[in-house]
């Protein structure tokens, strides 16, 4: 049985691999896609994931599981796996804790405004009022995709009195559900976006959306950049319409320089750096693939594993 796997995880995998299986080490995206071809196991994982598409349709017949450890699943050929009929397991949780914890300073530096004082601070200018005095605590937070993440990002939230309400599909454990979040919008200081990417998400906030969260609501978007509608967000921006917005990823990514939203009043843009901001990445997923390469040798159930109808 064959694997390829990447090459700056060898020194976390290497040691642990079990004897018997054939693994190829790639370095580059010609190397991933030419040793793919025979792979039964593969981890490909790339940036951009543009890259990772490629490798994986260029799998031959044997491929039997993809390991990845990006929780979103969007760039990934789902249709080419679903048709071989292979298992793609996902890093759900892995960088869950540092994404979670942006989020929180994220709704943090919007309450205070922190990001004024600093430009202050660029400026040599001592600030005689706080430019931000809103107290989390007594405050609302909708977080739009209830999983591992908003899990977390609740939990923190609840820490500073901040009273949480979820959104899921199914709209489980006392979450919303998908037609009901929309109309309870103007309710909330904090409109977190925490779900995954799917057909379903995309532009899901738009100029309705965007007019019916509170004049003084925050919009807090650390899933992808396509589940918001750029011009109307723009907009609202530019007239006041909401607070503003914190922005980690974006579309595209990267932001152009010249792009509007970098000037956008009440706009701040992290460049998708949360899932980066811990120093445990690879040792985590390292972790993950081994105990799912264990379970999959066994024949026996793989964390992770995603829904390719779904797409997470």
């Amino acid at each position: 049985m064959k694997a390829v796997l990447p090459a700056l995880a060898r020194p976390l995998l290497e040691p642990r691999l079990p004897g018997g299986l054939d693994t190829a080490w790639f370095a580059t995206p010609d190397e991933a896609k030419a040793m793919i071809a025979d792979a039964d196991i593969a981890w490909v994982d790339m940036q951009p994931t543009q890259l990772v598409a490629d490798a994986i349709r260029a799998a031959g017949p044997k491929l039997k599981w993809v390991s990845t450890i990006y929780a979103g699943l969007d760039a990934f050929p789902l249709d080419v796996l679903r048709d071989r009929g292979a298992t793609l397991t996902n890093g759900a949780g892995i960088n869950a804790v540092a994404v979670a914890e942006y989020a929180v300073m994220g709704i943090l530096v919007a309450a205070k405004r922190f990001d004024t004082v600093l430009r202050a601070g660029d400026r040599h200018e001592w600030l005689r009022d706080a430019p931000g005095k809103v107290e989390l605590d007594g405050t609302r937070a909708l977080i739009v995709g209830h999983g591992t993440i908003g899990r977390l990002i609740g939990a923190r939230l609840a820490a500073f009195g901040v009273r949480v309400d979820g959104v899921t599909r199914s709209g489980r454990d006392g979450t919303l559900g998908p037609d009901a979040w929309r109309a309870r919008l103007g309710d909330y200081d904090w409109v977190v976006l925490a779900a995954p990417s799917t057909d379903a998400t995309k532009a899901m906030i738009g100029a309705d959306e965007l007019a019916a969260m509170r004049r003084d609501a925050w919009l807090i978007n650390i899933a992808r950049g396509d589940m918001i509608d750029e011009d109307a967000l723009l907009d609202a921006l530019h007239h006041k319409r909401i607070g503003g917005a914190f922005l980690d990823p974006t579309d595209p990514e990267p932001l152009p320089a010249d792009h509007r939203l970098w000037d956008a009043p009440n706009c701040m843009i992290s460049m998708h750096l949360s899932g980066r901001s811990q120093t445990r990445m690879f040792q985590r997923g390292a972790a993950l693939f081994l105990d799912n390469l264990a379970a999959f040798l066994e024949g026996k159930p793989m964390r992770n594993v995603a829904d390719l109808d779904a797409g997470y």
